[in-house]
């Protein structure tokens, strides 16, 4: 089987359910995004020492995250059998920030991102993670998508950066504290 088709020579692209759409659209930028997050968390799972739990959760979140991307990429009026992100995977990725929270210092200050390499790669992650999230966001403003998606997303950035935290904490590197937070 060849990889290219010529088919999206054009500047389109096939959906799931058989539709095409532009490459430029809000649509092929979450779904690009979505892919980019998850080259990201390939990096983060390779680049030295992780904490174990942050590598099982992490090996999670890349294959929900096809789920998320093959929602994105299905259109709202294809009806597909394909799963979905849920109400539970938000409590999940939830539960996974209150355990590493508890187990860090108040955050009393923006921190610079950094410390160690899988700490500076996840605070990476992070930042794709809201640029996906905001594409989606994007994407929903025209075309409804699935009302768990911009949660799960929401609260995976919120995780990105405790993971971060976390992994630094345990790798023994400290945060570069900068302004203070205000409340």
């Amino acid at each position: 089987m060849k990889i290219y088709t010529g088919t999206g020579d054009d500047g389109s692209t096939g959906l799931l359910g058989g539709d095409r759409a532009s490459k430029s659209s809000a649509r092929l930028h979450a779904c690009g995004t979505l892919d980019e997050l998850n080259a990201v968390l390939g990096l983060v799972l390779t680049d030295g020492p992780l904490p174990e739990i942050v590598k099982g959760h992490i090996e999670e979140i890349q294959k929900l995250l096809f789920t998320v991307g093959a929602d994105i990429a299905t259109p709202h009026k294809i009806r597909l059998k394909i799963p979905k992100i849920g109400s539970e995977e938000i409590s999940k990725v939830e539960k996974w920030i209150d355990d590493f929270s508890a187990k860090l210092p108040e955050l009393k200050n923006f921190i610079l991102p950094g410390g160690s390499m899988s700490g500076a790669h996840l605070h990476l992650a992070r930042t794709v993670c809201r640029r996906a999230e905001r594409w989606i966001v994007e994407l929903n403003a025209g075309e409804p998508v699935n009302e768990n998606i911009i949660p799960f997303m929401n609260r995976l950035g919120d995780y990105l950066f405790t993971a971060a935290r976390f992994a630094n904490k345990e790798n023994g590197n400290g945060e570069t504290k900068v302004i203070p937070l205000r409340v």
